[in-house]
């Protein structure tokens, strides 16, 4: 049985026609061979798997060609060429850094430099993934680099442009390979499919073009891994098996709830989307993604920056006929700030629920043109259908006393929601109870209610209705708040951090109901956010004003530091200079 070649070596690229996605750097090659400019360093830089080796090769076999073809590709009959196709060219050396980066290795290098080639014009020495050289070898290596004999080109290859030192890239050519592009890959996994005599659907293929991420190679093993796993049958649907990758219809079953308003069925999607093994962040921002490609599905015109198959596009392109273009912008919104909080939630799934809730009310918003939604509202999840009890009689109103409006959410839905109490009780407050007894005050219904299955549409037991709770506003003094927020720190015993960052606050009094909070750094400011909830309930609640707001600043006065002693001064004398250390080293000196 003939040896199996995976695609990623049969089909790599032999001339610079054949190379893909890099037409710009390949005619700038072809010109340079062309005009008889070469220079004498390259370097290749760009992510992985985009063609910097194969055309470092390509380049080196073409410049080398006895026989070079008008389009100054390389003739491959030559006795340069047959020898680099066998691999057994003199011509061309491949070094990789990775393995061999110390300064002997590169002094190897140097004393082969010397020796002129026996066919061919050029000696061509490419280092590969050169960022792993280490700085004793990067520095002997400049003085070749710089000026090496006429028969020598060196080409060098990294991912890692930026560890490259400055005196490297100076004496280089760069040349930035850019990522691959989904059209391109998909075009030429379908070249490989047809010579492998494999099956392929174009949604597939695109699905596998995603995950490859710009990378040739990638897509190249990922197709080989299908082809075997489905038998050279590869669709849609193994691929996503095999791969892993969230089925595009989970988005479009949650974007037909979130449009539908229904909670219910967005959490038990969610909740399935959980049970197959996809981590919370890579829901949230997957559904950020899918309202992105909705956005850009809004015109024809940018229909075309979404790379897909035909059919998904046509889908998208329907579905985002569907949505509100101000829905989208901020249903995003809401995605990408639940995505932002996701790393330092406590209960990530909580965090996903609300997310997907604050998703299906958005759309009760019936006014296009209002002000954009916060996604800080949770209206109840079930609606009460009692019908309000309509008054014939005017409402009495005080004069100059101003009317509250109504939330957005609330607006579409106000004369179901509340209940109009007799004439004598308006101006008290309302309380819910339940055919039980058991008072519901301010709250909505839970989550493990919706999860029983409770619709919208149906009766339930549980009435909503608004209330207005009563609110202390009782003046106090700068006096006052500096004694309860000692109070308040004299009770913490753990949270050491919390109460030295209060005690060394400095607090001041802005106006009836503000008071700011000076701390010294970041941290400090950190500590006093994650406990503001309970200490401005305490402070709340003590000095009988519901309207305290606290403000807390960072000082701009300058951080004080420690004085440096005498090995600190030593060891940033060895920072500038480090023969100072192989100094005291040799000699064994110390520091009194």
């Amino acid at each position: 049985m003939d040896n199996y070649i995976v695609s990623a070596r049969k089909y790599r690229p032999s001339t610079f026609r054949s190379v893909i996605g890099q037409e710009a750097l390949t005619t700038t090659l072809k010109n340079a061979i062309a005009t008889n400019k070469l220079a004498h360093a390259y370097l290749f830089c760009g992510p992985r798997g985009v063609g910097k080796t194969t055309c470092a090769r390509i380049f080196a076999k073409t410049i080398n060609c006895l026989n070079i073809t008008d389009e100054y590709e390389a003739c491959n009959e030559c006795e340069s060429c047959v020898s680099f196709n066998e691999q057994r060219s003199y011509n061309i050396h491949e070094l990789d850094a990775a393995s061999n980066n110390s300064v002997d290795d590169i002094r190897a290098l140097i004393d082969q430099v010397r020796i002129p080639p026996q066919i061919g014009k050029y000696k061509v020495y490419i280092i590969d993934e050169v960022h792993m050289l280490s700085q004793s070898a990067f520095n002997s290596f400049l003085k070749t680099l710089e000026e090496p004999p006429a028969h020598a080109i060196f080409i060098l290859a990294t991912t890692e442009k930026h560890k490259i030192i400055p005196t490297i890239l100076s004496r280089c050519q760069v040349y930035d390979f850019n990522r691959i592009s989904i059209s391109d890959i998909v075009n030429h996994l379908q070249y490989v499919a047809k010579n492998e005599n494999v099956t392929a659907e174009p949604e597939a293929l695109n699905i596998i073009a995603q995950k490859a991420d710009g990378g040739m190679r990638d897509a190249l093993s990922i197709f080989d891994q299908t082809a075997s796993y489905t038998a050279g049958q590869v669709t849609y649907k193994a691929v996503i098996e095999n791969l892993n990758v969230l089925d595009f219809e989970y988005y479009f079953r949650l974007t037909d709830s979130i449009l539908n308003g229904d909670v219910v069925n967005s959490l038990l999607t969610l909740n399935d989307i959980i049970n197959r093994g996809f981590e919370g962040q890579y829901i949230i921002s997957g559904i950020s993604s899918h309202f992105r490609d909705l956005l850009v599905c809004k015109d024809p015109a940018t229909a075309q920056l979404f790379e897909v198959g035909a059919s998904i596009r046509q889908r998208y392109i329907d579905t985002a006929q569907k949505c509100d273009t101000l829905f989208l912008y901020n249903a995003i919104e809401i995605a990408n700030k639940s995505d932002l909080e996701y790393r330092l939630s406590k209960n990530k799934r909580l965090l996903l629920e609300l997310t997907f809730i604050k998703l299906c009310q958005l759309i009760d918003n019936p006014n296009p043109s209002a002000p954009r939604v916060t996604s800080n509202s949770i209206k109840p999840i079930v609606q009460s259908t009692q019908p309000a009890v309509a008054s014939n009689a005017p409402t009495p109103s005080t004069e100059g006393q101003q009317v509250p409006q109504a939330n957005n959410y609330q607006s579409s839905t106000a004369s179901t929601n509340t209940i109009a109490e007799p004439t004598q009780q308006q101006k008290t407050d309302t309380t819910v109870k339940t055919k039980k007894g058991k008072a519901i005050l301010n709250m909505g219904v839970s989550l493990a209610a919706a999860s029983k299955g409770i619709n919208n549409n149906e009766p339930s037991e549980t009435t909503a209705v608004t209330t207005k709770p009563t609110q202390n506003n009782e003046a106090f003094t700068e006096q006052d708040l500096l004694a309860e927020w000692s109070k308040y720190y004299s009770n913490l015993k753990k949270e050491v951090m919390l109460r030295n960052t209060m005690m060394n606050s400095k607090i001041k009094l802005l106006d009836d109901n503000m008071f700011e909070v000076e701390v010294s750094t970041d941290i400090n400011k950190e500590f006093l956010e994650e406990a503001s909830v309970p200490l401005m309930s305490f402070i709340r609640t003590n000095l009988k004003n519901d309207n305290i707001t606290m403000k807390i600043t960072i000082s701009d006065a300058p951080i004080l530091e420690k004085p440096l002693t005498k090995r600190d001064l030593f060891d940033n004398l060895v920072d500038e200079n480090p023969a100072l250390q192989k100094l005291s080293n040799e000699f064994d000196l110390e520091i009194t």
